[in-house]
């Protein structure tokens, strides 16, 4: 990946990670064990499929052309 692309990519990061902790409730930012549910909870049910529609349809059109 290109430096300029990284840095794109780390913004977008940044800002996913802004708009999950303010829909965040304070009680989920207690201790860390709770954090870490948290975190895996919003990426699995938010940020993953994404990504795994972006995947899939990457992986398509390869193997169509």
């Amino acid at each position: 990946m290109n430096p300029e692309k990284e840095k794109a990519l780390k913004e977008h990061i940044q800002a996913i990670a802004l708009i999950l902790y303010e829909e965040t409730s304070p009680e989920q930012l207690r201790d860390l064990e709770t954090i870490e549910t948290t975190v895996r909870h919003q990426v699995t049910e938010y940020v993953s499929p994404e990504i795994g529609i972006f995947l899939s349809k990457e992986q398509q059109e390869h193997i169509v052309r």
